[in-house]
């Protein structure tokens, strides 16, 4: 275990909900809104918040549309946020003592 590794956990995934979208997204690229707050059980205020941190970060991207009247909002990982979701499960797996 190296506790060098803790200063490399990258707060903005940390949180249980944003690491949540990033695992999601890392496996499906692409999710609509809809179905990020279903998987995780979130609220859509929760959920909007949290978006916006990784926005902010660069580690989606959010793209709003309409689909039948309806507004559709779809949220895609970025190579950004793949790099830093890599660094996140490299540093962790630092912390537990496994590469």
């Amino acid at each position: 275990m190296s506790l060098g590794d803790l200063g490399k956990i990258d707060d903005v995934i940390h949180g249980r909900m944003r690491l949540g979208i990033m695992v999601y997204l890392a496996d499906v690229e692409t999710a609509d809104f809809t179905e990020l707050k279903t998987v995780l059980e979130a609220t859509q205020g929760n959920l909007s918040v949290h978006l916006k941190t990784l926005e902010k970060a660069g580690y989606v991207e959010i793209d709003k549309s309409f689909r039948d009247n309806k507004p559709l909002t779809r949220v895609s990982i970025t190579s950004a946020g793949r790099k830093a979701f890599s660094a996140y499960l490299k540093a962790l797996s630092g912390l537990i003592g496994r590469e």
